[in-house]
C-alpha cells in the first residue's frame, strides 16, 4: 500500500506520495488555516489517489485543530484509506529514553524516524521553519534538542514590536551585502545573517556536546525553507533533505505495520 504523507505545520502544511524508496510524486503544499477545504490542493491530492488505487494518510500535525481538520477532510474525501498519526504513543520505539515524549513535537518525531531510516547515527536534525528546532538522534533513540525562533518570526517581531520598521517580504533571502545603506538592508542583514550565525552557534554546542561524550562526526541533516540557504554558511557539511518530515513519516507508518511493504 502506498503512503501520502502529511506534515502539518504551523504556517504551511506539505504532502507527497511516498515511492516506498526514499522519493515523493505529487508534492504540494497549502496554508495550514485552510487545511480544511474541499476546493484545495490536497482535497484533490486525497480524491486522485483514492481513485488511483489503494492508499494509507500518514500524517503528523503541531497544530491540534488543524489535525482535526485533516481527519474530517480525509473522512470526506477517501474514508476507506488507514490513517496513521505519529505521535509518541503511536510510535513509542523513536524515543524510549526521553523524560515527557508528550513534550515532543509530531514533526520532531518525523525527522527522528527519517535519519533512523537512513541510518546515520549519531544525527543533528537542523529543521527551519516558523520555528527552528535542532534534534539529537542517537542509537538509542531521540534524545532532545533545542528550540529557536525562525526567520520569519525575527523578522515579523522586529515589525510588529518597532513603531517605524517595516515588513520584510516571506521568503527573500537577498542580502545587500554586509553593511546596510537603508533600513530594510539593515533589517534584511541583522536578520538573515544573523539567522544563519544563531543556527552555527547552536550547531556548535550540540556537536560540541556529542563529541564530549565520545560521539564525534555526527550526521547533519537540514531541512525546511532556509536550509539550502544556511548550508552554505555553515561550518560542518550537512546534507539538505527537503522531504525529511515525509521520509520519517513513511517509514514510522510502515514500521508500525499501517502502510505495508513498499
Amino acid at each position: 500500500m502506498r503512503i501520502f504523507c502529511i506534515d502539518i505545520g504551523n504556517t504551511r502544511t506539505h504532502f507527497g506520495l511516498g515511492d516506498g524508496r526514499g522519493g515523493f510524486t505529487g508534492r504540494g503544499d497549502v496554508e495550514t488555516r485552510r487545511l480544511g477545504g474541499r476546493d484545495g490542493a490536497l482535497a484533490e491530492a486525497l480524491r486522485r489517489l483514492v481513485a488511483d488505487g489503494a492508499v494509507a494518510v500518514a500524517f503528523c500535525s503541531v497544530v491540534p485543530e488543524a489535525a482535526e481538520a485533516l481527519r474530517r477532510l480525509v473522512a470526506d474525501e477517501a474514508p476507506a484509506a488507514p490513517v496513521f498519526q505519529l505521535t509518541h504513543e503511536s510510535a513509542p520505539d523513536i524515543a524510549p529514553g526521553y523524560p515527557r515524549p508528550s513534550e515532543i513535537g509530531q514533526d520532531r518525531l518525523a525527522n527522528a524516524a527519517a535519519v533512523r531510516a537512513l541510518g546515520r547515527l549519531p544525527a543533528v536534525v537542523v529543521d527551519m521553519g516558523t520555528a527552528v528546532t535542532l534534534d539529537v538522534v542517537t542509537a538509542g533513540g531521540y534524545e532532545g534538542g533545542i528550540i529557536a525562533p525562525g526567520l520569519e518570526v525575527m523578522r515579523s517581531y522586529l515589525h510588529e514590536r518597532t513603531a517605524q520598521l517595516p515588513a520584510l517580504d516571506v521568503g527573500d533571502e537577498w542580502l545587500p551585502g554586509a553593511i546596510g545603506r537603508s533600513t530594510e538592508a539593515a533589517m534584511r542583514i541583522g536578520t538573515t545573517v544573523g539567522f544563519a550565525g544563531m543556527i552555527q552557534a547552536l550547531l556548535d554546542a550540540v556537536l560540541g556536546e556529542l563529541s564530549r561524550r565520545g560521539m564525534e562526526g555526527a550526521a547533519v541533516y537540514a531541512t525546511g525553507g532556509c536550509a539550502e540557504f544556511v548550508r552554505g554558511r555553515l561550518r560542518q557539511d550537512c546534507v539538505v533533505s527537503p522531504d525529511l518530515t515525509l521520509l520519517g513519516l513513511e517509514a514510522a507508518c510502515r514500521a508500525a505495520g499501517k502502510g505495508g511493504a513498499p
